[in-house]
């Protein structure tokens, strides 16, 4: 982890889809890489979204498809207009010769791209994911260097791709490794039982401090405080009328696609008679 320049933070899409890339290489390719894309701000590089460049590597050279990079982001650019080239992205442990002059193609796509590197063949015994910015080295009308700073790295995610994830870490604990989606009621309910379970933490780390067991956090405090100020002042019995008109339309929105889904069905039967 450094401290020198902005925080990298990486979606869980971008992650599943540079080791699905991996996992489609070509025969006898070492590694893949691609394009990042993402949005900068004045403190952080958020990316958002990615894809696979071809490339052919030796010992001696490195060939890329500029043209094939290109075409791909100007159709991104139709559906995210707001995503920019950050970066590139390379599977592998480390940096080598060649990855300095792919850096320097994205060095004229995007100012100070940054490189991202994912041991998606776990060579360190798990899956490290690392990121670097270049600064150039060396003495002035001189031969110039290239040297990668290494990034803090965070990982973020948007509320609909955390469904994907929690799908994902509940496949840890099945036999098989697969795990089915589970219906709407059941996501409440499950979301119901995690906020409960949350709450209890949050009484118990009160009752430490209010007994003196537990020396008190600041941050912490701060943080209680504004969940409490966040929580709107609502009488326990309007909350309860609110809450079981939220079930109803969930209710009926599920009763409508079932019924959607019956009917659809029904007349494909119908049409193949």
């Amino acid at each position: 982890m450094s401290v020198f320049g902005p925080v990298v933070k990486i979606h869980p899409v971008v992650l599943a889809s540079i080791c699905d890339s991996y996992e489609r290489r070509n025969e006898g390719a070492s590694r893949v890489i691609g394009t990042l894309l993402g949005t900068i701000d004045k403190h952080s590089i958020e990316v958002t979204n990615c894809f696979s460049v071809p490339h052919n590597e030796s010992e001696d050279e490195v060939a890329v498809d500029m043209e094939f990079a290109k075409n791909m982001y100007e159709l991104h650019k139709r559906v995210s207009p707001t995503e920019v080239i950050i970066g590139w992205y390379a599977t592998g442990f480390d940096i080598t010769e060649h990855s300095v002059l792919i850096h320097e193609y994205y060095s004229r796509e995007a100012s100070n791209p940054i490189h991202l590197t994912v041991d998606s063949a776990l060579q360190s015994g798990k899956m490290n994911i690392r990121a670097y910015v270049s600064a150039q080295m060396g003495v002035p009308g001189k031969t110039v260097g290239v040297m990668f700073t290494p990034l803090t790295v965070k990982y973020v995610y948007y509320d609909t791709e955390r469904i994907g994830v929690d799908l994902l870490q509940r496949t840890r604990v099945t036999p098989s490794r697969t795990k089915g989606l589970t219906s709407d009621l059941s996501q409440v309910a499950g979301s119901a039982a995690r906020v409960q379970d949350m709450l209890t933490t949050v009484l118990a780390y009160i009752e430490d401090v209010l007994s003196g067991k537990v020396t008190a956090d600041n941050s912490v405090g701060r943080f209680l405080m504004d969940l409490v100020n966040k929580v709107p002042t609502i009488s326990a019995e309007d909350f309860e009328n609110m809450l079981n008109s939220n079930i109803n339309d969930l209710l009926m929105v599920t009763y409508l696609s079932n019924l959607t889904q019956a009917q659809i069905a029904l007349n494909e039967k119908l049409v193949l008679l």
